[in-house]
């Protein structure tokens, strides 16, 4: 059976759930539940390129630094809510 992520994981460490948890990487929902946003609000952000992964698990979740993902979270809600800015005009400035 073909990987249904290759093309996503190209180019990403592959990590074991021990070596994620060593490196403080979590997985969407976490950082999801934490900010209080909807998982598909981070997939959203990641297709667009906003908010990159760091690696991926063995089963193949999308893992993000925890700290540096709710950072970017943050500066993404201030600007989309307090400047108003697009999500084009987001990317320029991340």
């Amino acid at each position: 059976m073909k990987n249904k992520n290759k093309k996503y994981t190209a180019g990403l460490r592959i990590l074991s759930a021990k070596e994620a948890k060593a490196q403080k990487l979590v997985k969407i929902g976490e950082i999801a539940q934490e900010y209080r946003i909807l998982p598909s609000t981070i997939n959203f952000y990641t297709r667009e390129g906003l908010l990159p992964e760091d690696a991926r698990s063995i089963g193949g979740y999308r893992l993000y630094d925890r700290d540096r993902a709710l950072a970017v979270l943050k500066k993404i809600e201030h600007l989309q809510r307090a400047k108003r800015c697009t999500i084009e005009e987001i990317k320029k400035m991340l």
